[in-house]
């Protein structure tokens, strides 16, 4: 079972390197910001209190977040051929937490792919995509919060996974097939 964090800043790729793993590998896909997002499009009371904390740029309290992925997570049964984990963890506690879920289940994680792209082209992608999307949290002032919150809560994670031996650094500016590749090559090799 492989299962992988995909890990980067707003912007860097992780949605679309996940969908090539998806096809590639016949992974499963765990987006909070998706589970997130059509809470809040269904008006439940995680999704009001989800959209609380996301206009703010806050990240959702770890609780919270923990339950959401655990019930997902035995969604797809015993069967799956593992899961990738994109928007969580973003802090250590939430590392922690979601080695022991996995734990209790039998499963570990295999690897953490840290998508790595420079601020001033995040900043670029993320504005054409609320452009092209709509999405309301991809404008100016909420992404330089997106950006300020990941930098100083979620890259600490880097060096977490490096301790545990899972991190695997993944240049994430040039072509999708070159930075694919790169994917690649770690996961044939966990």
């Amino acid at each position: 079972m492989k299962n992988i964090v995909i890990f980067g800043a707003p912007g860097s790729g992780k949605g679309t390197q996940s969908d090539l793993l998806i096809e590639k590998y016949g992974l499963e896909h765990i987006s909070t910001g998706d589970v997130l997002r059509a809470e809040i499009k269904k008006g439940t009371e995680l999704g009001k209190t989800a959209q609380s904390y996301i206009d703010k740029g806050n990240l959702i309290p770890d609780e919270l977040m923990i339950s959401i992925l655990a019930s997902v997570y035995d969604a797809f049964g015993r069967e799956h051929k593992g899961v990738i984990f994109d928007g969580f963890p973003r802090t250590i506690p939430q590392a922690e937490a979601l080695k022991k879920m996995l734990e209790e289940r039998g499963d570990k994680v295999a690897a953490m792919l840290e998508l790595d792209v420079p601020e001033d082209e995040l900043m670029t992608r993320l504005i054409k995509r609320g452009q092209e999307s709509g999405r309301a949290d991809d404008n100016e002032e909420t992404i330089k919060k997106r950006l300020v919150v990941y930098h100083s809560q979620t890259q600490p994670l880097i060096e977490w996974y490096k301790k545990e031996g899972l991190h695997h650094h993944i240049n994430g500016l040039g072509t999708l097939e070159r930075i694919f590749g790169d994917i690649q090559k770690v996961v044939d090799g966990i």
